[in-house]
């Protein structure tokens, strides 16, 4: 019983994180109708951030939950700032073009903030450890967790929570929504679609770079760290459904606990477990387990 409860935490605990990176990836699908690529980039951007702020908070002497607002409040407040500049300053001047161009304009973005991630922090890993020492261990039926690793799951809760109310009981999410299905309309209603694609873009990366941030105590900060997060969101939304905020909740579920499981079970059949999935689903559903409704012409 414990071994089917430890593969079951240890796989909510993967969800967590990867749905806050799935829901910036489909909100900016959603509303921009971009694949992108440079997703996982700004995970990694928020995880280095992340432990800068942790690093300075701690050479001060401050206590660990300084260092977790910090690298919470830097994290927004900068990813925030790089995505109005990337989307107002670059993306914009693409939209109306064909989808593989814009496919290659992030595909050229993640390239550039890797190299700009080297030049900044180095090659070699940093760590930031203090804020995962803030909760604790903590026991559940039997088992002994790390107390920041449990804290992931209600917080992602929360956020999906929050976004889902936005999206659907507040009038900027329900302008959203507009734009999300049918843009044409929203334009001769009078809506600033330019304006909702910068906000949903700057939200999305900001989503992205909170994820990293709440992982980088976990984790190692190192060249790379982008490539596997942007094929993990991808295999998500993929599952869940492009543009749903229930099909991201799902797929992180679902990917979370494939992956746990084939670490316990079969660790050299990880990642195969996964595109199994993925296969699985777009056999039976090609739109994901979560179809977004689209306006039908008459």
């Amino acid at each position: 019983m414990n071994f089917f409860l430890t593969i079951i935490l240890d796989g909510l605990i993967q969800a967590s994180w990867l749905f806050i990176v799935a829901l910036g990836l489909t909100l900016v699908f959603g509303v921009l109708k971009i694949l992108n690529i440079a997703h996982g980039s700004f995970y990694a951007l928020g995880a280095y951030i992340a432990a800068t702020a942790v690093t300075m908070v701690a050479a001060r002497g401050l206590p660990p939950s300084v260092g977790f607002v910090a690298m919470l409040l830097s994290v927004a407040l900068i990813a925030s700032a790089v995505g109005l500049l990337l989307e107002r300053g670059l993306l914009k001047m693409f939209y109306g073009r064909n989808e593989v161009v814009l496919l290659l304009v992030t595909y050229a973005v993640f390239l550039i903030l890797e190299d700009v991630t080297k030049l900044i922090w180095g090659v070699n890993p940093i760590y930031a450890t203090q804020p995962y020492e803030l909760f604790g261990n903590l026991e559940f039926a039997g088992l002994y967790y790390v107390g920041y690793d449990l804290v992931l799951i209600p917080i992602s809760a929360v956020v999906g929570l929050a976004i889902w109310f936005g999206l659907n009981r507040t009038v900027i999410g329900k302008i959203v929504l507009a734009v999300i299905h049918n843009e044409e309309m929203s334009v001769s209603m009078g809506v600033r679609v330019n304006r909702v694609y910068a906000i949903a873009f700057a939200f999305g990366v900001l989503l992205a770079a909170l994820a990293g941030a709440l992982t980088a105590p976990k984790i190692s900060m190192q060249p790379g760290l982008s490539s596997d997060v942007i094929i993990l969101s991808f295999a998500i939304v993929v599952i869940g459904g492009l543009g749903s905020v229930e099909g991201a909740a799902v797929g992180a579920i679902l990917v979370g606990l494939a992956r746990a499981a084939s670490v316990h079970l079969m660790p050299q059949a990880e990642l195969f477990m996964i595109y199994l999935i993925m296969a699985a689903v777009l056999m039976f559903r090609p739109e994901g387990l979560f179809k977004r409704e689209t306006a039908r012409r008459i």
